[in-house]
């Protein structure tokens, strides 16, 4: 049976209900992900959170009352708590009736969890469980100094919190130092790929844009392709040739995007998302069929310029055109006419010969117009 879900968000009066309730989508879709079934879905409008429980004490009483009455195993916040308010809800909620208080970011986590097949994806997650985990040891050695020892004073519980703050310390060195060694050996391997005169395309985009499914049709790299959030979690890469250019190069696919990355997590996936960073072209990848698609291209903007790849050349891939009629096709065409995108169906490898030749145009200028010169000689 599946663990029964209460969803909460605090929602600034500014905020349209449009983008409310997409916020709340997201969040369904990602406890889906996990194998978790919402039950209640709670919004409370103030523009500040409660800085001692986030939904404040009145709204804790009414979603405690319900969680109780519908059985509900989780209750999990639209936002990355602070140590504080995730304490004082888990007094209410998990110390006196075992249900699980989480932030978004716990969601991720377990979710990347979930996921994690090769080593490196589990040393990323770890290290991001280690920054999410630390703060909260330090809040919760406060408050047991408070209860038990007195001021001034050291007591079993502060000595216990100490212990567990280095020994968590050590470990988030000893998981740096092993992924550490992961990049040097992707460094590595991308000097040889440059040596030998590769030239390398990072495909991004948002969860579940149909990353992993281009790249498979692109160059037949076997990849797990699902219908689920963060089904990608590794850096994969793949050989694909461009006719138009007569030559190879490299494609990568990597963890998706979405909104309100946290930068702990964007940094414990450094060395994955490096593939992004020391790529020549970039394609992003838009899912044409999602109607939240325009703050989604936002979101892996921003995600980009954090990684300071925003200068880089970035082709606009369109893609699920196959779920598309034809007016809404040419709306999005005309709307969207400055990303001068290609649309293409990766599932159906609907017009993907036209995006070999406009990746080939743009790292092989010279090689297209040497090989079409020699086409035009023979003719």
């Amino acid at each position: 049976m599946l663990p029964k879900v209460i969803l909460v968000d605090i929602i600034p009066p500014q905020v349209t209900p449009e983008d409310s309730l997409a916020r709340l989508n997201e969040l369904e879709r990602l406890v889906d992900t996990y194998g978790g079934f919402v039950v209640i879905r709670k919004i409370q409008r103030k523009q500040m959170p409660n800085y001692r429980t986030y939904i404040g004490t009145g709204k804790v009483e009414e979603i405690l009352k319900t969680a109780l009455e519908l059985k509900a195993s989780y209750l999990i916040v639209n936002n990355q708590m602070k140590p504080e308010q995730l304490y004082n809800l888990e007094k209410e909620f998990t110390d006196k009736h075992q249900i699980k208080v989480w932030d978004k970011i716990d969601l991720i986590l377990a979710i990347f969890a979930k996921h994690a097949v090769t080593k490196e994806a589990k040393l990323q997650i770890e290290l991001a469980k280690l920054r999410h985990f630390g703060p909260r040891i330090s809040k919760m050695g406060v408050e047991l100094m408070r209860q038990g020892a007195g001021i001034g004073t050291r007591g079993k519980g502060e000595t216990n919190i100490e212990i567990m703050k280095r020994h968590i310390r050590l470990r988030e060195r000893g998981v740096r130092n092993e992924l550490e060694k992961v990049e040097q050996s992707q460094e590595s391997q991308r000097k040889k790929r440059h040596d030998h005169g590769f030239r390398t395309v990072a495909i991004v985009g948002y969860t579940n844009a149909g990353k992993s499914q281009l790249l498979k049709s692109l160059t037949k790299k076997e990849v797990k392709v699902k219908d689920e959030l963060f089904a990608t979690l590794d850096s994969r890469i793949g050989k694909l040739y461009l006719p138009a250019a007569r030559t190879e190069c490299l494609v990568s696919d990597t963890i998706g995007f979405i909104r309100d990355l946290p930068p702990q997590l964007i940094d414990a996936f450094h060395s994955t998302l490096s593939e992004t960073v020391h790529a020549d072209l970039i394609l992003h990848v838009i899912d044409i069929d999602d109607l939240d698609m325009e703050w989604k291209i936002k979101v892996v903007h921003e995600v980009l310029n954090t990684l300071k790849c925003g200068g880089k050349k970035i082709v606009y891939v369109f893609n699920k055109i196959d779920l598309l009629q034809l007016d809404r096709h040419e709306d999005l065409e005309r709307r969207f006419a400055l990303y001068d995108p290609v649309f293409v169906s990766a599932k159906d490898k609907t017009n993907l010969d036209e995006l070999k030749g406009k990746i080939a145009k743009i790292l092989f200028p010279l090689e297209v117009k040497k090989a079409l010169e020699n086409s035009m000689a023979l003719q």
